[in-house]
């Protein structure tokens, strides 16, 4: 799976890896990169069936977590940045190879589907093949978006149904299949110091069900954003980008 990735590194010093989420991709951190490439050397892969990178076809979570400790075989041990089903794929790592990951900080995190939400997956996973990402888009911007970027950052709203729209239907389906038959990674395992992000719109990782994954997580800390949705890289790049950068930084 590594091989097939394509990814970006951008600045020098300690590794962080950046995982992004379910119709994202690499971009979804370049608010964020921008800063941190000051400080760290910023590894950002399009997951398979994302942005750039093919699925050569149905994959796992775990294998993509697996992936991405076989590519910090080349990097060395990491800060870990994840954003939604990232947040996944990162406890899973962290969790798995906890030798490799220096730190974890996890934006409108979750770790695993709730049982409704893998139907609803495998449902949306049906229509991206049947029909295409144009009304995915529409009702993710609808519902994944706050109030307040959908009535007064309309450049918002338009960056994510962008970065939706131009996903591959198939890759698309592929990782909401993924996402719909993931399981959640054994938290006991995780001695990463841990940040935990999220909106107080958040719908996808509400803040109480962030907490409740905070008091999973030994010493996590909890940071929730106000007037922001899921796409909180995008909805907050500057609350999200001085949250992180001084997590990394005293980790």
């Amino acid at each position: 799976m590594k091989a097939e990735m394509i990814l970006e590194v951008h600045g020098e010093g300690d590794p962080v890896l950046l995982i992004h989420g379910l119709g994202g991709t690499a971009n979804v951190f370049s608010p964020q990169v921008s800063v941190l490439s000051r400080f760290f050397k910023c590894i950002r892969p399009d997951l398979p069936g994302s942005g750039r990178t093919a699925a050569a076809g149905a994959f796992t979570l775990v294998e993509a977590a697996d992936a991405m400790a076989e590519l910090l075989g080349e990097y060395g041990k990491a800060h870990v940045v994840a954003h939604s089903m990232g947040c996944v794929i990162a406890a899973h790592l962290a969790a798995r190879r906890p030798e490799l990951v220096r730190s974890l900080a996890l934006i409108g995190p979750l770790l695993a589907p709730p049982e409704p939400a893998r139907a609803a997956l495998r449902d949306r996973a049906a229509k991206a093949r049947a029909e295409g990402m144009v009304g995915i888009a529409d009702a993710i911007v609808q519902g994944g978006t706050s109030t307040e970027t959908k009535a007064h950052r309309p450049e918002v709203a338009a960056l994510v149904r962008e970065i939706l729209m131009r996903q591959d239907a198939e890759g698309y389906a592929l990782t909401c299949e993924a996402l719909a038959g993931a399981d959640a990674a054994d938290t006991s395992r995780i001695t990463a110091p841990t940040l935990l992000i999220t909106g107080d719109e958040d719908g996808t990782a509400p803040p109480r069900n962030v907490a409740a994954i905070q008091s999973k997580i030994a010493g996590a800390k909890l940071q929730i954003i106000g007037r922001t949705g899921h796409w909180t890289t995008f909805e907050r790049p500057n609350e999200v980008t001085t949250a992180v950068l001084n997590f990394l930084l005293g980790a």
